[in-house]
C-alpha cells in the first residue's frame, strides 16, 4: 500500500508552523526548544527530528484540510507529576505530534485540568484537542447537567473552542441508552448548533459495545454530518472482536472501518495495541515477527498495521513513559505501511491469538472502582501475562506438569495482588458489567481466576 496522498512531509510541517526558512528553523531549534521541559539528550534528538532526521506522518482532515499527526497522544493515563507530563508533551510536540485526546472522566475528573495546563504553554493554533461528553452516568442525562460538563471542559482546557468533540462511548445499552443520553434530551441538537457556532470544530462519537447504536448514528449521518468517529481497531479485533467470549453486540473492526469508509467519515483509532496486549505477545508470535523485521517490536507491527489504512486520521496511544513515546514516534516518522505479505502474516497471527484463552481487558479502568475492592484490571492483566508467558499449560489442564505450573501461578498471583484486591473478593454483584467497554463477563472471568487459585489438579 502506498503512503496516503494526504500525508505531508517535514517542509509542509514547518510551513504549517510558520517556519519555512532556515533561520526560522534555527530559531525553533535553538530558541524555544531550550525552554522546553526536556533533558539535554531529548533536546538533541528533537533538534535532529526538526533538522529532517525522521519526520512525522500527517493525514489531512477531509473537511477542514487540517494536517493531523498520524500518531495521536491519548492522555487518559498520565504521570502524576505535572512536570513529567510537560516533559512528555514537549517531546511529543517537538517531534510533530499535534493531536491530544482527553475526557472529563479521565484521571478521576482531573485529566482535562492537567492537559489544559500543559498545552496552554503553546500557541492555540499549534495543537488540536479532543475531549468528550462523558455522560454515561444516568444522572448526567439531564440537559443542564450535561451542558455544565460541556462548559467545564472549556474552562479546564483553557480554550474558547474545541477541535474534536465526541459523544463518549456510545453503544453500552444500545439505541435506547443512546437516545436517553443524547437525543430525547436535545443534547445532540445543542452540540450540532455549537459546531455551527464554531465552538466545536469537528463533531463525532466514540463507540464500544452494541453495534446497533453505531449503525443508528451512521443511518442518521445526513442529519448530523459526522466529521469523524473513534473506533477500537487493531489486527486482532479486525475480524475477531465479536468472537472472544463477550456479552454480545460487538462488531469486528473490519465492519466498523468499512462502514465509515463508505460514508467518507474518517476514523480515529483507539486501542491500536489493545491496552498493551499486542505489545506483549507470546514468544511464538514474536518469533514470527522477528523473522521478518528483527528490529521491530510487536507494538511497532501493530501501529504500522493501523496506520496503513488510508481512512485513519490518527491512531491514539497512551504514552505515559518516555521510552514508549520515543519508540512510537520512530514508527510514525515516517510510517512505513505494511506490505501485502505483512498483512497476511498479521492475519494469520490474529487467528492464532484468537485461540488463546486470554481475557479481553484493555486496562481502561472504566469498571473501577469496585465497591468490594477487587482490582479488576490488575487481576486480568496478571492472568493474561500468565497465559502468554505459558506459566499455565493452557488450554489443556490435563497436562502432566499442570499442578507444578499452577503452584507457580498461585505463588506469583499472591505476590502480585494483595489479598483484599484478589478475584476471591468478587461477590458477583454485576455492577461492573454495564461499565465495561469491552463487554467482558467480569464476574465469570473472576470465577475462572478463583478456580485456578483454589483447585489443585493432579
Amino acid at each position: 500500500m502506498q503512503q496516503d496522498r494526504h500525508d505531508i512531509n517535514r517542509r509542509q510541517f514547518l510551513h504549517r508552523l510558520g517556519l519555512s526558512s532556515a533561520s526560522a528553523l534555527s530559531m525553533m531549534v535553538f530558541g524555544p526548544l531550550q525552554a522546553l521541559a526536556l533533558t539535554d539528550k531529548e533536546k538533541k534528538t528533537a533538534k535532529a527530528a526538526l533538522a529532517g532526521e525522521g519526520a512525522m506522518t500527517y493525514r489531512r482532515q477531509n473537511g477542514s484540510g487540517e494536517q493531523i499527526s498520524l500518531l495521536g497522544f491519548g492522555m487518559m493515563r498520565l504521570p502524576r507529576e505535572q512536570e513529567e507530563v510537560d516533559r512528555l508533551v514537549d517531546y511529543a510536540i517537538a517531534h510533530g505530534i499535534n493531536y491530544f485526546d482527553t475526557a472529563p472522566m479521565y484521571g478521576g475528573g482531573h485529566n482535562e485540568d492537567v492537559v489544559g495546563q500543559t498545552l496552554s504553554r503553546y500557541p492555540r493554533d499549534k495543537y488540536y484537542i479532543a475531549t468528550k461528553m462523558s455522560n454515561q452516568n444516568q444522572a448526567l442525562w439531564d440537559f443542564d447537567k450535561a451542558k455544565e460538563m460541556y462548559e467545564n471542559s472549556f474552562r479546564k482546557l483553557r480554550v474558547d473552542y474545541i477541535d474534536y468533540y465526541l459523544l463518549h462511548s456510545i453503544g453500552g445499552g444500545g439505541v435506547e441508552n443512546l437516545k436517553g443520553r443524547f437525543i430525547d434530551n436535545g443534547l445532540l441538537d445543542f452540540l450540532v448548533k455549537e459546531r455551527e457556532a464554531g465552538r466545536i470544530r469537528h463533531l463525532g462519537f466514540s463507540y464500544h459495545g452494541d453495534v446497533s447504536a453505531f449503525d443508528w448514528l451512521l443511518d442518521h449521518n445526513d442529519e448530523y454530518h459526522w466529521d469523524f468517529v473513534q473506533i477500537q481497531m487493531n489486527y486482532l479485533d479486525w475480524r475477531h472482536a465479536g468472537r472472544r467470549g463477550r456479552r454480545g453486540g460487538d462488531a469486528d473492526a473490519e465492519y466498523l472501518y468499512g462502514q465509515l469508509e463508505k460514508l467518507g467519515i474518517q476514523a480515529v483509532i483507539m486501542e491500536p495495541i489493545r491496552g498493551g496486549g499486542l505489545a506483549n505477545v507470546a514468544d511464538e508470535i514474536k518469533d514470527q515477527m522477528t523473522a521478518v523485521h528483527p528490529d521491530d517490536s510487536p507494538a511497532t507491527w501493530a501501529f504500522r498495521w493501523v496506520g496503513s489504512h488510508p481512512n485513519v486520521l490518527t491512531a491514539l496511544s497512551g504514552m505515559n513513559r518516555m521510552d514508549h513515546l520515543e519508540e512510537n514516534i520512530r514508527t510514525f516518522s515516517p510510517l512505513q505501511p505494511c506490505t501485502e505479505a505483512e498483512n497476511e502474516l498479521l492475519a494469520r497471527i490474529a487467528d492464532q491469538m484468537a485461540g488463546f484463552p486470554t481475557i479481553d481487558c484493555t486496562t481502561c479502568t472504566y469498571c473501577m472502582p469496585c465497591q468490594y475492592g477487587v482490582d479488576i484490571p490488575g487481576n486480568f492483566a496478571f492472568y493474561n501475562e500468565a497465559v502468554t508467558s505459558k506459566m499455565l499449560p493452557l488450554p489443556e489442564p490435563a497436562a502432566a506438569d499442570y499442578a507444578e505450573r499452577q503452584e507457580a501461578f498461585i505463588k506469583a498471583y499472591r505476590a502480585a495482588i494483595p489479598a483484599e484486591k484478589r478475584a476471591t473478593t468478587c461477590v458477583d454483584c454485576g455492577q461492573c458489567l454495564s461499565k465495561c467497554p469491552q463487554q467482558i463477563r467480569i464476574p465469570n472471568q473472576m470465577s475462572r481466576i478463583v478456580e485456578l487459585t483454589r483447585k489443585k489438579r493432579r
